[in-house]
């Protein structure tokens, strides 16, 4: 497991006992789940983290994608079309693949 996942799966810890997450508070929860991480990795999220609700971030995400993705779409409307016609383009090149030949066999 890579040490940015340690510290956040710790942070997360700390945030749903509702503890303050600090980097001693980090470090105390990676210790007792028997893990080590250098103590600068728990110092840059308890940075990070500070004066945040972690709750409240990521019960979010699930309304993050549903309001973003209207303000995307109005966004890329002009290059929606060039965009399905492409991906129409790749659909069939595979297409020819799957069947065992292709433009050059």
């Amino acid at each position: 497991m890579s040490t940015e996942s340690i510290v956040s799966f710790a942070s997360l810890i700390l945030a749903d006992a509702g503890a303050e997450i600090t980097a001693e508070n980090i470090l105390n929860v990676i210790k007792a789940a028997g893990a080590t991480v250098d103590g600068a990795w728990a110092d840059i999220y308890a940075k990070a983290l500070e004066g945040k609700d972690v709750k409240e971030i990521l019960a979010g995400f699930n309304t993050i994608g549903a309001s973003a993705a209207p303000a995307a779409g109005a966004a890329a409307s002009g290059s929606t079309e060039a965009a399905a016609e492409e991906a129409e383009e790749e659909e069939a090149e595979e297409s020819d693949d799957d069947m065992g030949f292709g433009l050059f066999d």
